[in-house]
């Protein structure tokens, strides 16, 4: 099979939101409350990913065979309190394309295109309570440089920022 990465067009909207769904649904059952869980992905349909793809939010998508299996977008660093000047912020692939590269070979080439833009450094943020998630950024040679907490509903969770100095 042809793997491609590329930048997400708006006809991968729906594409983009089966994988957001299924990604979300797989990494947070049990650790976001049900309730906000649904109305986060149900919040997140094929109309809101093509608005965001026509404002030129930069996302790059991952292809198999000529099917989206996965996506990121990226852009300046959003938490002020931070020195790095990129960020990834999300990276998901539908959960049977995870744990084969995959998901490097999408991380690496959204650090690419932030460095073309000038982001020298990048960071991301991930649920500390998302083993596999913190395990890739890790892996991926990704420092913890903060911690901060997100409500969900009525829970709040502790979040982890990884940063990388220099770009790939």
């Amino acid at each position: 099979f042809a793997i491609d990465v590329r930048r997400a067009e708006s006809r991968d909207a729906e594409a983009i939101t089966v994988v957001h769904d299924a990604a979300w649904r797989y990494a947070y059952d049990g650790m976001i409350p049900a309730k906000e869980l649904a109305r986060i992905v149900a919040r997140r349909g094929p109309r809101w990913w093509d608005r965001a793809i026509r404002r030129g939010t930069a996302i790059l998508v991952i292809e198999v065979g000529g099917q989206v299996c996965g996506y990121a977008p990226f852009g300046p660093n959003r938490a002020r309190n931070l020195v790095q000047k990129g960020e990834v912020y999300e990276i998901y692939l539908l959960p049977e394309y995870q744990g084969v590269g995959l998901g490097t070979r999408l991380f690496l080439a959204a650090r690419r295109e932030l460095s073309r833009f000038g982001f020298d450094s990048v960071v991301v943020w991930a649920l500390a309570d998302n083993d596999q998630a913190c395990r890739f950024y890790r892996n991926a040679g990704g420092r913890k440089v903060a911690r901060a907490n997100e409500r969900f509903g009525g829970v709040s969770l502790t979040k982890v920022a990884f940063a990388w100095a220099r770009n790939a």
